[in-house]
This record gives structure tokens, sequence and C-alpha cells, in this order.
């Protein structure tokens, strides 16, 4: 995947192709599944600001909020910060938690890669792809919210509804394949998370 600001809103996803997998680490003990659960702590912060953002949506819907407001819950999402302050979604708090920052980009995923096997090296690689459809579905989402600063019309509402939607099922998928995949291998090659 290389440019997607062309692409059609339904392109951007990151169902495309067979997504490789990692197999088992047997040598994986609990205490490597919890490390690698940390990065799953992370993604539910995220989550949680997506869901922010809809709850924003809905009052919109329901006339009980602005444009202005939409705006707001896009740009103050800790992971729209993260891509505008540091390239990509850990920003912040990869940097507190180990210098794990520009982190998936930047240091998670190349000592995975480094340490890790060619499966992984195929997990690692499709991550980074999914990366790129998540950052242009934020770049999407915050013109798309400014587009309603001034003027919440039913096109230009229903167009940031659906760059909502769409994100958030990206984000979800993403996040879901990155815990599971990667879930062992963190702990197992003692990459901090």
């Amino acid at each position: 995947m290389s440019t997607l600001a062309d692409t059609p809103l339904t392109g951007l996803t990151v169902d495309f192709g067979t997504r490789p997998t990692m197999p088992a680490l047997p040598e994986a003990t609990d205490q490597d599944r919890r490390m690698g659960r940390r990065l799953a702590a992370i993604h539910r912060m995220h989550l949680n600001d997506v869901g922010r953002i809809g709850i924003v949506l809905d009052r919109i819907e329901a006339g009980e909020a602005s444009g202005k407001d939409l705006s707001d819950a896009v740009t103050q999402a800790e992971f729209a910060q993260n891509v505008r302050q540091f390239g990509s979604l850990c920003g912040r708090e990869c940097m507190v938690l180990n210098g794990h920052h520009d982190i998936e980009e930047y240091s998670l995923f190349p000592q995975l890669a480094g340490r890790g096997n060619d499966a992984l090296r195929a997990v690692v690689k499709r991550l980074m792809e999914e990366h790129k459809v998540v950052h242009e579905l934020l770049v999407r989402l915050e013109r798309a919210s400014m587009a309603l600063m001034f003027d919440v019309d039913a096109e230009k509402f229903n167009e940031a509804r659906a760059v909502f939607r769409q994100l958030e099922t990206v984000v979800h998928s993403h996040f879901g394949y990155e815990e599971t995949q990667l879930e062992e291998a963190i702990g197992v090659l003692g990459v901090g998370v």
C-alpha cells in the first residue's frame, strides 16, 4: 500500500489479503503473555477515545452537540494527538513507557522483526501497512469534523459518520490482530511495551 489519499473510503480497510499469523511460541510463559498484554492496555485507552467520538456524533445527530464539539473530540483524542505529534498511534504513551516510541513503528516493530523469525517479520510488516490505513482514516475524520464546525448539514454529518464507522471498524480489527499476534513474542523476546 503506497499513498492512500485517493483511495475511496470503502477501500480503507485492513481486510486486504490474508493476514500472516504468528505460530504459538512453546517457550512462552504466563509472565511473557502478561508483558504482551500491556499493549492491549494501551489499546483500550485509544478505544475509549474512539467511543467518546462516537458519543459526540450521536449527540450531534440528536441536536445536543455542535460540529465544534466533534472537532474538539477528534483533535483532543489521544491517538489523534499522537499521530500529529509523533507520527504514529501510540505516541506519548509509548515515549513514557520505555522510550517505546516512535514506538511501534520505530522501536517495537523493528525489535520484534530483528529478534523474531520470518513469521513474526511478516506480521510486523502487515501491521505497519495497516497503520497507514488507520492514519489516513484519522486524517479524514479530522477533515470531516472540521467541515462540521460551522455548518452541520446532513451531507457533512453523514460523511463524518461514515469515516468514523470505518475508523472504528479498522481500529478494532487492527488492535485485535496486533494483540493476538504479538502477545507472546513481546514477552519471549523481551521487548518493552
